[in-house]
This record gives structure tokens, sequence and C-alpha cells, in this order.
């Protein structure tokens, strides 16, 4: 005959809490090891084709040109503008150092941007036109879904064309 040993209702809460921690901890596990950016090592690179020269780029996690989750931060001189523009995913943006001027809409004028100081962080959905300018050096963090993208409200001002 055998014997049937029922478990009392907190030993069977228990034993279901970690076995469904367990499977969500190993879900959440990624291809990629941890990593660190000290900001003394972090490797800048020229920016990406879709800003104008004098923009650095480091990309921090996953790759911004694929779909999927990516971190980059990117680098403006004092003065950098950037025209009137909008992506095809949400923006978010963190400012790690400097002063970001951010403006809405398709026309570029400064006299209507808000200053975003280090610290400050904001979002703003797909296709949302906006433009920035930078007072003193400046880094943004972005973080999001990729392919990140750039596409101008007006494409004399994208660096990306051939101007004669």
């Amino acid at each position: 005959m055998m014997t049937v040993r029922i478990l009392p209702m907190r030993r069977l809460y228990f034993l279901s809490l970690l076995l469904s921690t367990a499977s969500t901890a190993a879900a959440g596990q990624t291809k990629s090891p941890m990593a660190l950016f000290p900001a003394t090592e972090i490797e800048w690179k020229d920016g990406p084709p879709a800003l104008p020269k004098g923009a650095k780029i480091a990309v921090l996690e996953g790759d911004p040109t694929q779909p999927g989750m990516f971190t980059m931060r990117l680098r403006f001189p004092d003065g950098f503008q950037v025209f009137p523009h909008w992506h095809t995913q949400t923006e978010h943006v963190t400012i790690v150092a400097g002063t970001l001027h951010l403006g809405m809409g398709e026309r570029f004028d400064r006299a209507s941007t808000r200053a975003l100081v280090t610290g400050s962080f904001g979002y703003w959905p797909a296709g949302t036109k906006h433009f920035a300018w930078a007072e003193g050096e400046t880094i943004l963090q972005l973080h999001g879904q990729g392919p990140w993208t750039i596409t101008y409200v007006n494409a004399a001002d994208d660096p990306r064309t051939q101007h004669p």
C-alpha cells in the first residue's frame, strides 16, 4: 500500500515560488556576459553618418542598427545642432553630462527649446518631430529597441545626403 503525503500549503507555496523564481532568472539570462563601463574606459568613435560631423558614439549594449535592445551614448561638442528629425522607435534619452536644448516641431528654433541639464531624462514616441543643440560638451545616453533610425524633416539637413 502506498502512502500519500500532503504537503502543507506553506511548503507548497514556497516550492512553487522557488521554481517560479528559478525559471524567471533563467529566462532573463542573455547571451552576453555582464559588462561594466567605467567612464574613463568608454571607447568613443566617430558618430554615425546620420548625425553631423563632430558627434562621437559609444555603443554600450546591443547593436542599434539591428532589431533588439540597445544602449549607446552620443557626445556632442559645444554648439552642436541636430536639425528637425524623427525616429521609427520610441526614443529614451538621459543627459549624462552638459546641457541639451530640446525642441519639438518641424522647424529649428533655438528660442523654443527646453534646457535638459545633467541627470535629466525624457522619452517621446516614434514619429515625434524634434531637434536639439548642445550647450557645452554634452553626453546623452540613448536606450531602446533597434533599429535606431533617424529621418530628417528636410532632406537637405541629412548629413548622409551629398551636397554639390
